[in-house]
């Protein structure tokens, strides 16, 4: 017998991003970790306006969306420019167990976080093991 774990994020949708990329947009690179009884997605976003920071939900479908516009310098000659701008995208398929109603998100440091509750039929529990005399008592 094989034991089971529940991973509703599962089915994360490498190829959009991938895709995205080739599109000019940026991936979001994220961590996601198991707390208890919700799972906490931070992606790094730093120098972004968080005006620009859009989070979507359609069904099963997390989608983050940022973007980060380029200083300007009138008449400046770059010597280096490595820090990106543009457009950053990720999406992420949600399994089964999410209370998708209670998601929020915060931004802080350049960093997103976003706290995706299991919903209480996920959650682990413990079913109560009735013995022969109590079954016959229920069934009388």
């Amino acid at each position: 017998m094989n034991a089971m774990s529940f991973d509703p994020f599962g089915g994360l949708d490498r190829l959009a991003t991938s895709l995205m990329q080739q599109n000019g947009s940026q991936a979001v690179p994220v961590d996601l970790l198991r707390d208890g009884d919700r799972y906490l997605l931070s992606a790094d976003l730093p120098g972004v306006d968080p005006g620009s920071v859009d989070i979507d939900l359609d069904g099963n479908l997390l989608t983050i969306r940022a973007e980060r516009t380029a200083a300007l310098h009138e008449g400046a000659k770059w010597i280096s420019r490595e820090r990106r701008s543009g457009s950053y995208y990720r999406q992420f398929v949600l399994g089964e167990g999410i209370a998708t109603e209670d998601i929020s998100a915060t931004y802080s440091n350049g960093v997103l976080s976003v706290m995706i509750p299991v919903s209480e039929k996920a959650k682990p529990r413990k079913i109560q093991v009735a013995t022969s005399d109590e079954q016959a008592a229920l069934s009388a």
